[in-house]
């Protein structure tokens, strides 16, 4: 398989003197050596993107969608390949890794297609001496720093709506999955994106990269997506230095709730869904499992047989569905988390343990008699455990569910309607999802309530995180 292991910078692969390793999580192989660089070069992209920006916002938004339209059909003839890079340097099973690919191009077809919609309007006026208007213009030059859990559609999710709406952009890509990062700039590349349109600085060194990516007068626009701890940093030092926009996409802790008249089969399937979906490491992944006492029992041990079905291995291997966890911190978390719940009364109903696949691979965890003050209740576990909660009425399970700080994705399963729009309506969260364990795609407005973050990707509200609207008033008719 042929991959990118340079930056890029200015429409030019940067090799850097200082490298550092990139490790395949199944096995702790070395995948490539990609360059360690530093606040000198991502100055130097920040520069490269403020000088391409000129240029590309005065394109037609039709001359824009023809380019990203290239790049999209690019990814999806090239979906096998990208796929076993999403496998080999994150650990995702393959078909999921595919399903990433094919996800994350969506996103760029989408916004090529939106920013063609980028509609500004006419206000009444209110004397008829004036006209009203409002336009929508590109913010500038965007920075971007993703995370490893979806290395090509959290880049996509980002890049696509900048350079849609005619801003360039610099992505630093996660120092565990850079590859993928490069594999598409490549792309871009062949598409047609001019040179500092979309640019990538992989280093090791993140504090010096973000802290130019923050303060850099340059920049207009700051996306971040991964914890609350390191967000809330990172907003603080944009808004301190520079008062630039910014989108947070951060921590959440993702409630599941399955009411007594639900279909336990459906939930079952749903809650697999969600809660293992990458190992469970992601940001939407149902958290804690909160069970109405009536069917705690039933359910559990259905939830139980299918867990303990799920095949556990290298991503590559054939009909495997979950993979190891990213790196040796993450397994360690997940092993003292779920010693903590087991200590304190809970039980494993299956797993509970590593497993024996590799040193970062865990198996499959159901925990019974979970209670609200552990652990595994309140922090996010982004690991492949299951914990299971009781409740005995709708509004305890809402008053469980909202007590977090966070309010990122929730889940719910019922057959009442009624209750389905309650429900719906009294979860803090920016996205609710009835009745089914996976509900993102490109066309749907993705972020959080509280803090789990600001702003909101995908959708037509994604492509106005990058336009300012602008009014214009047209004086001085008779």
């Amino acid at each position: 398989m042929t991959l990118r292991s340079d930056a890029f910078i200015d429409g030019q692969w940067r090799a850097g003197a200082k490298r550092f390793k990139v490790y395949n999580p199944a096995n702790q192989e070395v995948i490539a050596e990609v360059p360690d660089l530093g606040a000198a070069e991502a100055e130097e992209a920040v520069a490269a993107a403020h000088n391409a920006f000129p240029g590309w916002a005065a394109k037609t938004a039709k001359e824009r969608a023809q380019i990203m339209r290239a790049w999209f059909e690019l990814m999806m003839a090239d979906i096998d390949r990208l796929a076993r890079l999403i496998s080999l340097e994150g650990g995702k099973p393959i078909p999921e890794a595919k399903g990433e690919a094919a996800y994350g191009a969506a996103f760029v077809e989408w916004f090529g297609e939106e920013a063609k919609r980028a509609y500004g309007r006419v206000i009444p006026t209110t004397t008829g001496a004036r006209r009203y208007v409002t336009l929508k213009q590109p913010i500038g030059v965007c920075a971007a720093i993703t995370p490893w859990n979806f290395p090509m559609a959290m880049i996509t999710r980002k890049a696509a709506p900048a350079i849609a709406a005619g801003c360039t952009i610099v992505l630093k890509p996660p120092h565990q999955t850079p590859l993928t990062a490069l594999a598409l700039a490549e792309l871009g590349e062949k598409a047609g994106l001019p040179k500092g349109v979309f640019n990538v600085v992989t280093t090791e060194n993140a504090s010096a990269v973000g802290k130019v990516l923050c303060e850099s007068e340059l920049v207009r626009h700051f996306s971040f997506t991964g914890s609350t701890e390191v967000g809330k940093r990172l907003g603080a030092l944009c808004v301190g230095s520079t008062v630039k926009k910014i989108s947070l996409e951060l921590g959440g802790n993702a409630p599941l709730l399955v009411f007594a008249d639900a279909d336990l089969d459906l939930a079952v399937r749903g809650t697999i869904m969600s809660k293992f979906r990458n190992a469970g490491q992601t940001c939407v992944c149902a958290n804690r499992i909160l069970v109405e006492d009536k069917i705690y029992d039933a359910f559990s041990k259905k939830l139980t047989d299918a867990v303990a079905k799920l095949k556990v291995g290298p991503g590559d291997q054939e009909g495997v569905e979950i993979g190891p966890l990213i790196d040796q911190k993450a397994i360690e978390k997940v092993e003292r988390m779920v010693a903590e719940a087991l200590a304190s009364g809970a039980t494993a109903l299956t797993g509970g343990k590593k497993h024996d696949a590799g040193k970062q691979f865990y198996t499959p965890t159901v925990l019974a008699d979970v209670t609200r003050e552990m652990r595994v209740n309140t922090e996010e576990i982004f690991g492949p455990v299951a914990p299971l909660i009781r409740f005995k009425s709708e509004d305890e399970a809402v008053a469980i569910a909202n007590d977090t700080p966070f309010g990122l994705a929730s889940y719910f399963f019922t057959k009442d309607v009624h209750r389905a729009w309650r429900v719906a309506e009294r979860i803090e969260a920016g996205m609710v999802s009835i009745n089914d364990g996976i509900f993102s795609n490109e066309v749907i407005p993705f972020g959080g309530w509280k803090q789990s973050g600001l702003g909101r990707e995908g959708g037509v509200e994604g492509l106005d995180e990058y336009l300012e609207p602008k009014f214009v008033n047209f004086g001085g008719f008779a």
